[in-house]
């Protein structure tokens, strides 16, 4: 068992000493999603394509994991741009890199894919890409540090035909935290596609990405300079990071012949402290590497001790009503602490919230495990032990969390999950409740939805604002914190995934949503009674 730890260490402190600068530029999970578009029918393009092929090979080369596509179409950035957000979700830095023609629509930025037939301003609404697609989607992993390059400042192709005809991008006012977005130029400018292989933007960019010891702003530093002495062009960055970021540690002293603000100083008085300097990086890198094996023998201690755990509770011999609903309030409540974290999260560093989330992870694993055992062991319903607490007309509501429709036999939640989700979420959480001991919840259709509006009845939802007197028209059983809920259907519109939701005001109505809407919407399991 103590064999393989030992030899990775030998390896990992060899590549140390032969390659420091590859070994510490993929410490951490790198994930880069690269599009170049060229082959357009009006305002082709010819660098997009050379560029995000060179771009994605030398992300390749700073440790990152490349998803690459070429001449896309909007369909194909839909999908890939899901793809690469729930990558995303697994941590570490998110990089996303696009070169060819963009537009600016009444402030709104969008991404032309290849193919799209814009005839008229309001057709880019529906047949562009939405470019804040990409910074949602990045929020929504929470992966902690973020990049967006644009390379699409590009003139509009369809100008004549636009009542704007705004030049260049908008840049964006605002961005989440842990985010750095470069323009090819200033607001309102164009960029120039280059007469070379590259665009002059993209060739400055693949020359510093690849400098050691350059933090990310001194990176897109040198890219200004060489830009606007070369063409004119003046890139635009904004900025949230909170700490650093280097495509390549190395050495520091890279920084100064970047920026050349401050008169030099002679070499002969530098050296002695450029040395020591890099004697004193080695060490602490050094240490870095030890504190990170330490790291990674104590986390297979703690998933040996978590087999042995589970282990022990597979061998339990029976389990009784008490230890199911134990086990219920104890899904409950880590729910409510999960639903807290998301509302707090924001007030941590990046180390302690990706520590809080992997703690809350491993306690949600540990429940659905146990779960699982006490499922094999006793398959009674709870219902054989539930109270009755209350009636409503058809609807009776149980002590163990139930309310049974005794018209359609359904059998509901008493509560949704508390606050605003997207459909997959919504689609997960119902199948993994467990609410009363039953394990065989699922998402309801909206016609299940719609057989619960009562337009009679209703209270105020806790998400609404002061002032608004809008109600959930439903039983008071079913406590829904805000007005409408997500249903099993889905269906294809274009180029976008949408699903289905019941929305119980004003007498009721169902529509359709883009699957990632998270605005208002709830998830709220249901079963057969029978």
């Amino acid at each position: 068992m103590q064999a393989m730890p030992i030899r990775i260490f030998l390896v990992l402190f060899i590549l140390a000493l032969v390659y420091p600068s590859s070994l510490l530029a993929t410490t951490e999970q790198r994930t880069a999603l690269v599009i170049g578009n060229g082959a357009y029918s009006s305002g082709p393009l010819k660098n997009p394509v050379n560029d995000a092929t060179d771009m994605a090979a030398s992300l390749q080369k700073l440790g990152f994991t490349v998803i690459l596509k070429r001449n896309a179409n909007l369909e194909t950035m839909e999908e890939v741009m899901e793809d690469f957000g729930n990558r995303l979700k697994r941590g570490g830095v998110g990089l996303f890199y696009y070169a060819g023609h963009g537009v600016q629509v009444n402030g709104v930025n969008y991404l032309i894919p290849v193919g799209a037939k814009i005839n008229k301003e309001t057709d880019v609404r529906f047949k562009a890409f939405d470019a804040g697609r990409i910074l949602a989607e990045m929020e929504n992993a929470n992966n902690g540090l973020n990049i967006v390059l644009l390379d699409a400042c590009r003139d509009n192709p369809f100008g004549k035909s636009f009542r704007s005809a705004s030049r260049g991008l908008a840049i964006v006012s605002s961005a989440p935290a842990g985010t750095f977005i470069s323009y090819s130029t200033g607001p309102g400018q164009v960029a120039r596609d280059g007469e070379g292989r590259n665009s002059p933007y993209t060739k400055a960019l693949l020359q510093y990405v690849q400098e050691p010891g350059l933090t990310i702003e001194d990176v897109f530093k040198g890219v200004r300079q060489k830009l606007r002495k070369e063409t004119g062009q003046v890139p635009w960055e904004l900025s949230s990071l909170e700490g650093k970021f280097f495509f390549v540690p190395g050495e520091t002293s890279k920084t100064a012949e970047v920026v050349k603000e401050t008169a030099a100083t002679p070499a002969v008085e530098l050296d002695p402290q450029r040395r020591e300097i890099e004697a004193e990086r080695e060490r602490l890198q050094k240490q870095r590497d030890l504190l990170e094996q330490k790291e990674a023998l104590a986390k297979e201690k703690e998933e040996l001790a978590e087999r042995e755990r589970k282990l022990a509770i597979a061998v339990q011999p029976s389990v009784s009503a008490h230890q199911i609903k134990e086990l219920d309030d104890n899904f409950r409540k880590l729910e409510e602490a999960t639903q807290e974290f998301k509302m707090l999260e924001h007030k941590f560093d990046p180390r302690t919230r990706e520590m809080m989330r992997k703690e809350l992870e491993l306690q949600r694993e540990l429940l659905v495990e146990q779960r699982k055992r006490l499922a094999v062991v006793d398959t009674r319903p709870f219902t054989t032990i539930a109270k009755e607490i209350g009636r409503d007309g058809r609807f009776i509501a149980y002590d163990n969390g139930t309310v049974l429709d005794t018209r359609t036999s359904l059998m509901w939640a008493a509560k949704d999950n508390g606050s605003n989700i997207n459909w997959h979420d919504a689609k997960n959480y119902c199948e993994n409740y467990r609410g009363g001991g039953y394990s065989d919840w699922r998402m309801p259709t909206q016609d299940e939805l719609a057989g619960l509006h009562d337009k009679s009845v209703g209270y105020t939802p806790a998400c609404a604002a002061s002032g608004n007197n809008d109600k959930v028209q439903l039983t008071n059983l079913i406590t829904m914190s805000c007005w409408a809920g997500w249903a099993s259907e889905t269906r294809r519109s274009g180029a976008e995934s949408h699903a289905a939701d019941f929305y119980f005001v004003d007498g009721g109505y169902r529509r359709w949503l883009y699957q990632s809407d998270v605005n208002l919407t709830r998830a709220l399991p249901v079963r057969s009674g029978k």
